[in-house]
């Protein structure tokens, strides 16, 4: 991982574009544990969501350098091609054993790409990219929402479509591990880990029966996300509460057009995470 000295100078302070939707819903029931998404619900992020923008990462100027600063004599724009051509062939290799929605490990795609022998050298420039095209920052009360679940001693677990450093924004951004802000590493299921991204429903299957395993109904636990169809359907087809965090423009997918969703509803809409108090 890299150091928070090491990333600072990638950090660019971001703040949430509101939607122009308002809270709703309510529980009839305090909620014992809630389940979040990371990027777009408790980090902002630059680009929508940790899938890499082709159009943000069209500008080699930033790669160019990138690749220099580690010694590497590959063009920027051929390193772009080959990085998103490596991808897809994984993406279809997966779906030819069966798997709907396919995830990769992008330390060791940038291992293939780069000819890069050792994979933590790969791992410190696979997070120096993806700051660079996907910028991310804490969402607004952020952490006094994780202060007061842990005064309240509430189970917090973490459904996401996540890399290797995506747990180690905690560390760079609020100085904590997930752990020490109350995060339950039974109830973290991040996608590159399990070889499946949202909207699979076999991350929040596999969160329910760690949850029955605690004695939490899944009834009363609460998933949420800021997509419609990646968060919102596969929480609620697996029994999960629901919430739709509706904060930040750029994250918001409502995906009304989409089959799936043109009739999908939610248990409650937050436009700030600090709402989620009033519900545990």
């Amino acid at each position: 991982m890299l150091t928070k000295d090491e990333i600072i100078p990638l950090i660019r302070p971001l703040k949430p574009i509101p939607t122009g939707l308002q809270p709703s819903g309510s529980s009839e029931e305090k909620v014992h544990c809630l389940i979040f998404d990371i990027y777009g619900t408790l980090f902002i992020s630059g680009s929508g969501d940790i899938s890499i923008s082709m159009q943000q990462s069209e500008n080699p100027i930033q790669l160019e350098r990138l690749l220099g600063e580690f010694g590497m004599q590959k063009p920027a724009r051929e390193t772009l091609r080959d990085f998103y051509k490596t991808i897809q062939q994984q993406h279809e290799e997966m779906k030819k054993k069966g798997v709907d929605f396919p995830e990769v490990q992008i330390d060791r795609i940038w291992m293939d790409v780069l000819s890069i022998v050792n994979r933590q050298t790969a791992r410190d420039f696979a997070e120096k990219f993806e700051m660079m095209v996907n910028p991310v920052y804490p969402m607004p009360h952020l952490n006094a929402l994780l202060v007061t679940c842990k005064q309240k001693r509430i189970p917090l677990g973490i459904i996401s479509n996540a890399q290797f450093y995506t747990l180690h924004l905690f560390h760079w951004f609020l100085d904590s591990t997930p752990e020490q802000l109350g995060f339950e590493p039974d109830l973290t299921f991040l996608s590159y880990r399990i070889g499946q991204a949202k909207p699979s429903e076999l991350p929040f299957r596999l969160a329910a029966e760690k949850l029955a395993d605690m004695g939490i109904p899944v009834e009363r636990s609460l998933y949420i996300g800021n997509d419609m169809l990646n968060d919102v359907y596969p929480a609620q087809q697996v029994g999960f509460k629901t919430a739709l965090f509706a904060g930040d423009a750029r994250s918001l997918r409502l995906r009304q057009d989409h089959r799936l969703c043109k009739t999908l509803s939610v248990d409650l809409v937050i436009t700030d995470l600090i709402q989620l108090v009033d519900h545990v």
